[in-house]
């Protein structure tokens, strides 16, 4: 499973990343987890509004930290 965080790096992009993570963890599922920060290489993923998350070429959330239990549901 390739998940991707969408972000420059702002606040709320290394709050993903820390949620993502995390879930990742407590859940004990195989993962990479990728940092995307290059402007184009978000928009060549269809992100055209940050942080998003990108789980297998699907965005899942755009725009906002989604909720952690959201982020598990997605993962699982």
């Amino acid at each position: 499973m390739l998940l991707q965080i969408c972000g420059t790096g702002c606040a709320k992009c290394n709050e993903l990343e820390k949620l993502v993570k995390e879930v990742v963890a407590e859940a004990g599922v195989t993962a990479t987890v990728e940092k995307v920060s290059d402007l184009r290489a978000i928009a060549g993923l269809g992100v055209f509004t940050t942080p998003a998350l990108v789980v297998d070429g699907v965005i899942k959330a755009a725009g906002s930290v989604p909720a952690k239990k959201d982020i598990a549901a997605w993962i699982a």
